[in-house]
């Protein structure tokens, strides 16, 4: 069978009028042409994507839906019925054994929503990091595949964990113990002059001791070193006025002063 949906306006449904009436077209046609509702309107109306209006009576859907009934097509008697007299005229082939019934085919499933399956736990979003070197997975972690328990037997430091995070293996001693001195000095005199760092550096030059030495000494002030001076001196002013301490970090605070640490 055919099922066939026209529109007012043009002559192109009646080409399939005359091949009805010739006979080449020997399947049951379903037909209908939409634009029966340009009747009520007092002007001519426009239909559709394609600009279809009605140029004369002939191209009106009234007369195209009843050239196609008299053709032998089932035309309905509105749009809404189109889809019942589909059904009866499949259902009529099927009787006939004209049409070999063919089994539904169920449809398959529509995939669930990401955002609703997160909720209820299905799946979880992809990461926008994925960690080549840690691993939560299992009982304990593991870096670089050391399990946390080997770790701690071993007595690893943090040198040795930095190797295993960074490296991805385990460096010899000499290297993890360079790490972990790279760690303290950073740690404890942060982005400020050091003078253990200035010591360090200049004895690894190949520097005397003694220049060494003085390379640290020589960095001491304000900001190194030195600021136990100006702590002792804001303490005992405080100490002196008889302030507390929250008394006296406020007024530091008003004053706009940084309240000295020692050798900070």
């Amino acid at each position: 069978m055919m099922v066939v949906l026209g529109e007012l306006g043009g002559s192109d449904e009646y080409s399939l009028v005359e091949a009805l009436k010739q006979g080449k077209v020997q399947k049951p046609v379903v037909a209908w042409v939409s634009g029966t509702c340009a009747r009520l309107f007092k002007s001519e109306v426009q239909f559709g994507h394609a600009g279809a209006k009605s140029g004369g009576e002939l191209e009106s859907a009234q007369s195209k839906n009843q050239a196609l009934r008299d053709a032998g097509a089932v035309v309905p008697t509105s749009f809404e019925a189109l889809e019942s007299v589909i059904k009866e005229t499949f259902e009529k082939l099927v009787e006939e054994g004209n049409i070999p019934p063919v089994p539904e085919v169920t449809p398959p499933p529509i995939p669930e929503d990401l955002n609703t399956a997160i909720k209820s736990g299905k799946v979880r979003a992809p990461t926008h990091i994925i960690s080549t070197i840690s691993d939560d997975r299992g009982e304990e972690p593991c870096y670089a595949g050391v399990p946390m328990s080997t770790i701690i037997e071993r007595g690893y430091g943090v040198g040795d964990v930095i190797s295993l995070l960074w490296f991805k293996r385990s460096l010899p001693r000499y290297c993890t113990q360079f790490i972990e001195i790279c760690v303290m000095l950073c740690a404890d005199h942060g982005p400020c002059v050091s003078g253990a760092h200035n010591s360090i550096v200049t004895a690894r030059a190949g520097k005397d001791l003694v220049s060494s030495l003085v390379s640290g000494l020589l960095t001491i002030g304000p900001r190194f070193g030195g600021a136990i001076d100006d702590a002792a001196r804001y303490f005992k002013d405080a100490y002196d006025r008889g302030l507390m301490p929250y008394e006296f970090v406020e007024g530091m605070k008003k004053k706009g002063i940084r309240v000295p640490g020692i050798g900070h």
